[in-house]
């Protein structure tokens, strides 16, 4: 009876070897022996363990132990994790995270693209069970993550990247709801305070604004672009207010862009609503508690929050990738003239 051609016994056995005995890649070895992250057939699973068990493969105990020691940590690139919506959104991912047993490692990219590459890259480098990534792309850079066979979810994202688990909010549809409702309110000129984005291109805020007016027959109004910050809106609130022709509202794209521009309108003495109104986009804390209190198309960050943290490592794990939309809420209140 032939002997299995084995190596020297001063020769460790490699987890190539497994793979080729059992006519298997490297990577299925590697789901067997550490359980995971994808799962394997039980024919396969039978035929790595026996090939295990015929060469006596033994995996390199300090390596093993490294790779377990990082494999409940999860990575989490925001954009700006000074802006609350994001402070309030790692918070929902970390504790969702935190319920099935994973730490949240969290990277600010300060909205630069160069960034945002260095943190992919460093995150790859610890080998983390997977990444979180609210890019600053429309089509983010992730060739680091896949070659370490690290999976990625994009998150609060409004478009599809083919290949990638994503979830967000219709940011179109939830600009279009608010500027119908400044209309609704008998406003006809109505201004955009729009945030300057990294990526580039036409914001779908924007386009809602516009789909709005052009469904009321109604013109443009006034664009202002701005850093997406309390001072950003402040810049913009000085601009709407030294136009022309001065919008009777204003739709803006985030709720730190609004507190600027509230703090410019109290400055030239203006009163809200009255004066001029405001719905903006995010639902953060702070629109709650700003004076008046904003009106805002609230991001359901919770439910971002689950439905990421499922495909990443919950239940929804290694089925195929789709992206996942899920409704804002238009939430009014003093300062777009609701009681």
């Amino acid at each position: 009876m032939n002997e299995p051609a084995v190596r020297s016994p001063k020769m460790a056995v490699t987890r190539k070897d497994v793979a080729r005995y059992a006519g298997v890649s490297t990577a299925v070895v590697s789901y067997v022996v550490n359980g995971g992250p994808r799962n394997v057939s039980p024919a396969t699973e039978a035929r790595v363990r026996d090939a295990i068990a015929v060469l006596d493969y033994r995996p390199n105990a300090a390596a093993r132990a490294l790779k377990l020691g990082s494999s409940r940590l999860l990575g989490l690139i925001l954009p700006d994790n000074s802006n609350p919506f994001f402070t309030e959104l790692a918070h929902a991912v970390e504790q969702e995270a935190e319920a099935l047993g994973y730490a949240v490692l969290l990277t600010n990219s300060d909205g630069s693209q160069a960034r945002e590459q260095a943190h992919v890259r460093n995150l790859a480098a610890r080998q983390v069970d997977g990444v979180f990534l609210a890019s600053v792309q429309f089509d983010p850079d992730v060739a680091a993550l896949e070659v370490a066979d690290i999976p990625v979810v994009l998150l609060a994202t409004n478009k599809a990247a083919p290949g990638f688990a994503s979830v967000g909010t219709d940011l179109r549809e939830g600009a279009r709801a608010a500027v119908k409702h400044l209309i609704g309110h008998g406003h006809t000129r109505i201004a955009l305070a729009m945030g300057n984005t990294a990526a580039g291109g036409v914001d779908d805020r924007e386009l809602g604004w516009l789909d709005a007016l052009t469904d009321a027959g109604l013109g443009e109004g006034p664009i202002v672009r701005s850093l997406f910050t309390r001072a950003g809106g402040y810049a913009a609130g000085q601009r709407l207010l030294a136009s022309a022709e001065r919008p009777t509202a204003v739709f803006v794209s985030s709720d730190m862009q609004a507190i600027g521009i509230l703090r410019a309108l109290h400055e030239a003495g203006l009163t809200l609503p009255e004066d001029m109104a405001i719905v903006s986009f995010d639902g953060s804390t702070d629109a709650e508690y700003s004076w008046p209190a904003l009106s805002t198309v609230k991001q359901p960050v919770r439910a971002m929050a689950q439905a990421a943290v499922s495909a990443l490592v919950g239940q929804d794990k290694g089925t195929p990738s789709r992206h996942g939309v899920i409704a804002s809420e238009l939430v009014l209140r003093r300062s777009c003239g609701c009681p």
